[in-house]
């Protein structure tokens, strides 16, 4: 397992072989086969249900970026704008992203991006939706990823100091597995 406080593998490279090993033996990689080769996963005879997965990401821009976005000076445009757009763009094309993940019918997608002046640092939410056999949550968390790199992409022209950071899953509901809200 990587621990992303570190660049240190945990553990011997030898156990993490075997514990992935024994995983393909018993099944619990969903998507790998018994040979050790990667698989997309049948959903073929899963109940639909409506999906509703929330992601976020940070970007931690500065103060000088972020008196720019809020003036909307930057020369490229409106940032937080078009970091939006970015966002629902990119969660529509998430299975072209994404080897392993379904084509998803989208029923919504909602990209939120605010400048937090007191923290330097653009917050962008994303909210998925569909009525499906699997979940949105490659789509909720790969439009916060765009947004948040369209972000430094509008920005870098004033600083190469912009860190991306916090991107997880806030919320998923439907499917078997239930439920999930992140505790804070």
């Amino acid at each position: 397992m990587w621990s992303f406080g570190s660049p240190v593998l945990v553990g011997s490279s030898t156990s993490v072989i075997i514990h992935l090993l024994a995983c393909i033996h018993n099944g619990s990689l969903t998507h790998v086969d018994s040979a050790g080769n990667a698989k997309m996963v049948d959903v073929g005879n899963k109940t639909s249900t409506q999906r509703v997965a929330r992601a976020r990401a940070v970007v931690h821009v500065g103060e000088e970026v972020g008196r720019l976005i809020c003036e909307n000076n930057l020369k490229k445009g409106n940032v937080l704008l078009v970091a939006q757009l970015a966002g629902i763009v990119a969660a529509k094309r998430t299975a072209e992203l994404i080897p392993l993940c379904h084509n998803v019918p989208l029923t919504l997608v909602c990209v939120d991006a605010q400048m937090h002046k007191d923290k330097s640092a653009v917050m962008i939410t994303s909210e998925a939706r569909c009525e499906g056999k699997t979940g949105v949550e490659m789509e909720a968390l790969t439009a916060v990823t765009v947004a948040a790199l369209t972000v430094y992409d509008m920005c870098k022209a004033v600083s190469h100091d912009i860190v991306i950071s916090d991107v997880c899953l806030l919320s998923k509901s439907g499917g078997r597995s239930g439920t999930f809200h992140r505790k804070e």
